[in-house]
């Protein structure tokens, strides 16, 4: 069973930047390196929608058209840890962030919400001045 912990969410400026990360609990190190990683978010009254993912290598990252180019994605497997870096924020982006992982790795999945198996409870993104 994976556990997953984020941390990092806040209230930031438009224009400014965070790191969430995600703790991962396995249990196992190989169960680490055979899961994927991605970051969904969901703001008041809207579905939870894609953000970023990471392939199990770590090799390969999808981004939505919302985000490419201001957010990064990337895992750690020494720490076992994932994260995602948000620059450039914009009030848009305010929304609960979540963490999951899945042992699937194709680009269609990882861009799936069904395709995740094990969450985070999620962590708070506002962008306001």
């Amino acid at each position: 069973q994976v556990q997953l912990v984020e941390s990092g969410g806040g209230l930031v400026q438009p224009g400014g930047s965070l790191r969430l990360s995600c703790l991962v609990s396995t249990g196992s190190f190989m169960t680490f390196t055979r899961s994927a990683f991605g970051w969904f978010r969901q703001a008041p009254g809207k579905e939870r929608e894609f953000v970023a993912s990471v392939s199990r290598s770590g090799a390969s990252a999808y981004y939505s058209d919302s985000v490419k180019g201001r957010f990064t994605v990337s895992r750690d497997t020494a720490k076992e840890m994932g994260y995602l870096d948000m620059n450039i924020l914009k009030p848009e982006d305010t929304a609960v962030y979540y963490c999951g992982a899945t042992r699937k790795d194709d680009a269609a999945d990882l861009e799936d919400g069904r395709a995740f198996d094990s969450w985070g409870r999620g962590t708070q993104v506002t962008v306001s001045s």
